[in-house]
C-alpha cells in the first residue's frame, strides 16, 4: 500500500483507528411527500399510499423527530431521482388507515427550523379520525414549533391558539421558519382500506 493510500485511509479511520460515523449518518437534505392509497387488503393501501408518494421502491426505515443543522429542503421530484430500488431510506413518517366508510383520516408531518443553522430543529408526525388535511397540518407543525420554541427558551403562552402563537413565532428572531404536509381521505363506500401518509424523508 503505498503512503498516499495509507493517509488516506487513516483518515476514513479517524485518529483512533475507528471509523469515523459521526457525519456518515447526519442527513444532509430532507424533501416532503404525501400519498393515498385504496384496496381491499390493508398492506396493499399503504403500498399504494406510497407509491402515490412516489417513494414504494425504497426500503423504510423510520426515525424520530429531530432535523439536523444544516439540513436543506429539497423539491420532491428532486428528492426522487436520489433514491435507488431497494435502497435503505430514513424517514419521519405520519400513516393512517380505515376500512370504515366515509371515515375521515388524516395524516401530517410539521416542522420547524430553527434561525441558527448550526442549531437543530423538529419534525413532529400526527395521524387523526375526524381532521381535515388543514387541520391536521397546522396541529403537526404547532407541535414541531412548540417543541423547538421550549428547547431554545422562547417565552410564550401555550394556551392560546395556533394561528396566534404562529404570528408570534414567525415574529420571533429565534425560529426561522415552521411549515408542515398533510393528506386526508374519506374511507371507501364500500369498505376497502384507505390509507394516507405524510412523510419527511432523508438524504445522506
Amino acid at each position: 500500500m503505498s503512503k498516499k493510500t495509507k493517509r488516506k485511509a487513516r483518515l476514513e479511520l479517524g485518529e483512533n483507528g475507528f471509523p469515523v460515523m459521526h457525519e456518515m449518518f447526519v442527513p444532509k437534505a430532507i424533501f416532503f411527500t404525501n400519498g393515498v392509497g385504496v384496496h381491499k387488503d390493508r398492506l396493499s393501501s399503504f403500498e399504494l399510499a406510497l407509491r402515490d408518494a412516489g417513494i414504494e421502491k425504497a426500503n423504510l426505515v423510520t426515525v424520530s423527530s429531530i432535523f439536523p443543522p444544516h439540513c436543506i429542503e429539497m423539491g420532491r421530484k428532486e428528492g426522487e431521482k436520489l433514491i435507488k430500488p431497494g435502497q435503505i431510506v430514513h424517514c419521519v413518517m405520519a400513516r393512517q388507515d380505515t376500512n370504515e366508510p366515509n371515515r375521515l383520516i388524516a395524516a401530517s408531518i410539521g416542522l420547524a427550523r430553527p434561525a441558527d443553522q448550526d442549531m437543530y430543529g423538529y419534525l413532529s408526525e400526527h395521524h387523526s379520525y375526524g381532521e381535515t388535511a388543514r387541520r391536521a397540518g397546522e396541529y403537526a407543525e404547532d407541535l414541531a414549533a412548540t417543541m423547538l420554541a421550549t428547547t431554545l427558551g422562547v417565552d410564550f403562552d401555550p394556551e392560546k391558539a395556533w394561528n396566534e402563537r404562529e404570528q408570534f413565532f414567525k415574529m420571533d428572531k429565534t425560529i426561522l421558519k415552521t411549515r408542515n404536509i398533510a393528506q386526508s381521505a374519506e374511507g371507501h363506500a364500500k369498505g376497502l382500506w384507505s390509507t394516507v401518509v405524510a412523510i419527511g424523508v432523508f438524504i445522506f
